[in-house]
């Protein structure tokens, strides 16, 4: 069965997280993915955390199932190739600086003279318009200025920065969305357009509902304090014997079970506790109370007696916890292929199901260049074309 991108073409000349993510995405849901880099260096997620015969995760996470060409764009066939891909395809992806693509000649103005069809899609760190639209960043940076960092921790405590790319993650979810949507505006008017993202900007979008706060009240909602800033209720992370475990809250209905699974019917007699929602005074005397109360038994004791009461809650589960669970297994977000050089090995599969144009996982990540003279002759470039390129360090 075809995936629901069967036959679409995505030019991906993306680096790291925020590009290459959504073109992943992109290839799960069925295109081709083509990945352009630099010659002799490669995507720089080729070069981060790099595990001995392996390479680097971040760009293994990310890259998997496509085709790389070698490229360098700022040569004179470099470019001219690029824009004999782009004639025929139908995304060109990136994630430079603002006004780099323009800078070599391949803006959206000019590529759609060549492919009126084509979608330049591009992510950024701060968005293509404004003052500071020409600074360089990453995910750590995009955390900052989108003030996630701010929210984190306890009052009085350190700040510190979510333990994933959660700024080049969201980004990628933006620029797939965009992608999606212009593909789709395409099949009515027949014509590309220019799609563009940014971690600041996806990172205030991730923060809707708290700026939406500040916005109305011109207070900030504060920190997380092991819960949720706007969240008075029995909502957060409690220590256990041996751990942690995540209470999402306790609904007026599983109130008595609640306090069933923790053996203290006396809460029952407290009607301020058995309200779902209440006020911040009385959220931190349920804290008290339930910290003290989480810390006399293990983990597993508590997912136990509370799976038993229906309620909403979490073991706080290490990465390797979570892709042995046979719950990710069941619905394919760890899946067992078949590596080329390394045999059986488990991947993160794809997020997405679907029932008619299922998608795919990739197995595994290109070698820098793998497929350049692949793709050249498929661009219709001879032998001697390419020994030419060569010549001029364009691939």
């Amino acid at each position: 069965m075809s995936g629901a991108l069967d036959g679409i073409v995505i030019i991906d000349v993306s680096t790291l997280v925020q590009g290459p993510q959504a073109a992943s995405m992109l290839h799960g849901l069925g295109a081709e993915v083509i990945k352009v880099e630099l010659p002799g260096a490669g995507d720089v997620g080729r070069h981060v955390a790099v595990i001995p015969d392996w390479g680097g995760p971040v760009f293994i996470a990310h890259n998997r199932g496509k085709r790389s060409i070698t490229l360098d764009l700022r040569t004179p066939s470099g470019k001219a190739a690029l824009e004999r891909m782009c004639a025929s395809a139908d995304v060109l992806l990136s994630n430079f600086m603002p006004g780099t693509l323009e800078g070599w000649g391949l803006s959206y103005d000019h590529l759609a003279t060549i492919n009126p069809r084509l979608i330049w899609a591009a992510a950024s760190y701060l968005g293509p318009h404004g003052p500071d639209a020409r600074r360089e960043g990453a995910d750590m940076a995009g955390q900052a200025m989108g003030g996630i960092i701010s929210t984190t921790g306890s009052d009085g405590g350190p700040m510190t920065p979510i333990g994933a790319l959660i700024a080049d993650s969201t980004g990628a979810q933006n620029l797939t969305t965009g992608i999606l949507a212009a593909l789709f505006a395409r099949e009515k008017t027949g014509r590309g357009q220019r799609v563009d993202v940014s971690l600041l900007g996806g990172q205030m979008w991730l923060q809707s509902t708290e700026l939406t706060y500040y916005l109305i009240t011109g207070e900030t909602a504060g920190r997380s304090n092991a819960g949720h800033p706007l969240v008075d209720a029995l909502y957060g992370i409690f220590p256990t014997v041996d751990g942690f475990i995540a209470i999402a809250g306790c609904p007026e209905h599983l109130w008595p079970g609640m306090v069933r699974a923790v053996e203290r019917p006396d809460l029952l007699d407290n009607p301020r506790f058995g309200t779902y929602f209440t006020t911040p005074e009385i959220r931190a005397e349920l804290f008290v109370t339930f910290n003290e109360i989480f810390a006399t038994r293990t983990t597993a004791e508590w997912c136990e007696r509370l799976a038993a009461e229906g309620q909403r809650f979490a073991p706080v589960r290490s990465h390797s916890e979570v892709a042995d669970d046979p719950q990710a297994a069941a619905n394919g977000y760890v899946v067992a292929v078949d590596h080329p050089d390394h045999g059986s090995v488990r991947v993160v599969g794809n997020p997405i199901t679907m029932t008619d144009t299922p998608t795919r996982t990739g197995i595994s990540a290109p070698e820098l260049g793998q497929h350049t003279e692949e793709i050249l002759l498929e661009l219709g470039y001879t032998w001697d074309d390419i020994a030419r390129f060569g010549e001029e360090s364009a691939i």
